[in-house]
């Protein structure tokens, strides 16, 4: 049953696992995915520019963005760097690679299913160093405050130091018997590195030896089965001023004070890829495909799109007042953030979007499953 859970989070098949046959919308059995409706596009979309790295697999890639700079990777060991939509340099890092893409100005870090972290020089893709993590690296490494910090597939947080790949400090925390695998990336903001785990807690850990600052509870555990219990938090938590929030499956969504982790509010709510914030309102995708706005200040309920249901619907991010967020089809829907209706929609490469969608500037980055790199403007 991991397995299959695991699975069905990486948006691979779930053949097999007969008790998720209701959120699985290519299930034999039980609630098919929403059929895509008509609408009145209010909003034009376009691709600025497309470029290509490699499949996935099973693998949820992020792509890396620095200015205009978008760096991506794929599974059979592709790096690319993409320059105002060109192709800048291509590398392979001669293995598998499963977790990216981490990047600032000097460096560019993946990490591969043996666990190995790689960093390459930004400028020309040439290998800086090499460390090797506790297990396999599912995540983007985040890079801040001169570490990269990783989360690996047994939820260890570890940080290793930017210069020369020596390992500084490991967190870890006891796991439940049946956890999600978890592809976010951890957080780093200012001292901190926050990171979401098991059993519905949000952790600070100081970026200097890993020592935990303060944890938040954003969903607790229950049911009469482990299963029931499964209360993760399985992607990044987002931020706003002196507030942080982040979503639990099975669980709830919850905001707190980013310095001390003084709860703010929390509603019941179940998600496992994650929300957007804007300052204003808080952006949420839940475990059936609806996207809900909720205020910033309340978490009382603004608006729900409901059209989506069971398209393995990403998490939304904003953009010039709209709402994106991508499905099972490679399909960007564009909503509007005030009531939440669709105002238009582009379709890419017809695979699975994994991975979040990113910002670059002010275009939508996606990445597909089939390995395509998309730029979209919206206005």
């Amino acid at each position: 049953m991991k397995k299959c859970l695991a699975a069905f989070f990486m948006a691979i098949s779930l053949a097999g696992c007969s008790t998720l046959d209701s959120l699985n919308p290519f299930a034999s059995s039980g609630p098919k995915m929403a059929e895509l409706q008509p609408i009145k596009a209010t909003a034009e979309v376009r691709v600025v520019w497309r470029e290509s790295v490699g499949k996935s697999d099973v693998y949820a890639f992020t792509p890396a963005v620095v200015g205009s700079t978008v760096y991506a990777a794929s599974k059979d060991g592709n790096l690319i760097r993409i320059d105002d939509g060109k192709l800048a340099w291509k590398i392979n890092a001669g293995q598998p690679l499963s977790g990216g893409v981490g990047a600032d100005q000097s460096m560019v870090v993946v990490g591969s299913p043996k666990g190995d972290l790689l960093a390459f020089a930004s400028a020309d893709g040439k290998l800086l160093w090499k460390a090797k993590a506790t297990s396999e690296i599912l995540s983007p490494p985040a890079l801040g405050d001169g570490i990269v910090v990783v989360r690996s597939g047994d939820n260890r947080l570890a940080a290793y130091d930017a210069l020369d790949g020596k390992r500084k400090w490991i967190y870890q925390r006891p796991t439940p018997a049946l956890s999600l695998r978890v592809t976010s990336s951890p957080v780093i903001e200012g001292k901190f590195v926050f990171a979401g785990f098991p059993g519905g807690k949000l952790i600070a850990v100081s970026t200097s030896n890993g020592a935990a600052m303060w944890d938040g509870t954003v969903a607790l555990p229950k049911g009469s089965t482990e299963l029931d219990r499964v209360a993760d938090i399985t992607s990044a938590p987002v931020i706003s001023g002196r507030t942080i929030c982040a979503v639990a499956f099975q669980g709830r969504v919850a905001c707190f004070d980013l310095s001390n982790g003084n709860l703010a509010w929390a509603r019941d709510m179940s998600s496992a890829v994650g929300l957007a914030i804007d300052g204003r309102y808080l952006y949420v995708t839940d475990d059936k495909g609806s996207v809900h706005a909720l205020d910033m200040a309340s978490g009382a309920s603004l608006w729900k799109q409901d059209k989506l249901s069971l398209r393995r619907v990403s998490a939304p991010l904003t953009r010039r007042g709209l709402i994106a967020v991508a499905d099972v089809q490679g399909v960007v829907h564009f909503l509007n953030r005030d009531d939440g209706s669709f105002v238009a929609r582009l379709t890419t490469d017809g695979s699975p979007v994994i991975a979040p969608l990113q910002a670059l500037g002010s275009l939508l980055l996606v990445q597909t499953s089939n390995g395509g790199v998309y730029a979209i403007e919206a206005q």
